[in-house]
């Protein structure tokens, strides 16, 4: 039976946007390239202080590489996406959309060759905008659950937001699992997806709940805490930032089971747009498959959540 998951504020954030929030076993050989993972797990294990070497993510298969759509009755794609939420979404100097869902959005209109248009809107606007012809495609890092594909058709998956352990610098394990964390305390947020797998996989461990991101950080920093696990995107930005002192970095890889962590993130379409749905799809494929996703992850995030 799954368990019972009472949701806090902080969750529902993170859950509506992955957030996935969010190992689903059929997707682990097209998460990231074996080379990759065995690559910063290798840095990790040796237990320096430096920053373990890239992961970036692909969420394509090589083997299922989509046929070319008909794209003769694209002329426009009027994107839709969210106002504050940085690195994904933000408003940038001159005042336009930035971030990494906008020049995603970009590169999909130059690969599918049309004309493309992003405005941005509050984040609760995003659907009812889409479902009353007000844009054509949503990209702004919305999570894929139930009660969303009753209302709206979704893209393949373009990024995950998965979950991982983080600990002090000078007590970095090269992989996590349940017997390696008996008798030790581990920090989650209270009422989260994280508290619940914990609890639910990681049985020997003395947990230890915190009721905000903040207060969570600051019980690592002091030593309260062996351990912390959350929302690896969020985390990754706090190890590279000056809040977190140099003081910690990941343990372990990602875990990514969508029954804790969600689907995954896609860009939504209206019911029925099958001809959109299906060229943003072959237009994902192909940005991956020649390098261009690999460079937009790359600027975007300096410390990779994978």
């Amino acid at each position: 039976m799954q368990p019972q998951i009472t949701v806090s504020a902080n969750e529902r954030l993170i859950r509506r946007r992955a957030t996935t929030l969010g190992c689903l076993l059929i997707a682990c050989a097209m998460l990231v390239s074996g080379a990759a993972i065995n690559g910063a797990r290798a840095q990790t294990a040796a237990k320096t202080a430096a920053v373990a070497p890239q992961a970036v993510p692909g969420f394509w298969d090589p083997r299922r590489r989509p046929d070319r759509p008909d794209l003769s009755r694209l002329t426009v794609i009027r994107f839709l996406t969210e106002t504050d939420y940085p690195p994904f979404n933000f408003t940038g100097p001159d005042g336009n959309p930035a971030g990494f869902n906008v020049d995603l959005a970009r590169a999909l209109c130059e690969e599918i060759k049309v004309t493309c248009t992003i405005q941005m809107r509050r984040f609760e606007t995003l659907v009812d905008a889409l479902t009353s012809n007000r844009g054509d495609a949503i990209i702004a890092s919305l999570a894929v659950t139930p009660e969303l594909r009753k209302r709206v058709d979704v893209t393949d998956p373009y990024y995950r937001a998965p979950a991982r352990f983080v600990s002090r610098r000078d007590a970095v394990m090269a992989e996590v699992r349940p017997e390696y964390l008996e008798g030790k305390k581990v920090g989650v947020i209270a009422g989260s997806a994280h508290g619940a797998y914990l609890k639910a996989l990681f049985t020997d461990a003395e947990l230890h709940t915190y009721p905000n991101d903040e207060t969570l950080r600051q019980a690592l920093r002091r030593g309260d805490v062996d351990f912390i696990f959350g929302d690896a995107i969020a985390l990754a930005f706090w190890i590279n930032g000056t809040d977190s002192e140099n003081c910690c970095a990941f343990s372990g890889g990602p875990f990514i089971e969508s029954r804790y962590f969600g689907e995954g993130i896609s860009i939504t379409v209206k019911k029925g747009n099958d001809v959109l749905r299906q060229a943003l799809n072959w237009a994902l494929f192909r940005i991956w498959e020649k390098g261009r996703y690999t460079d937009l992850w790359l600027r975007y995030f300096s410390v990779s959540p994978f």
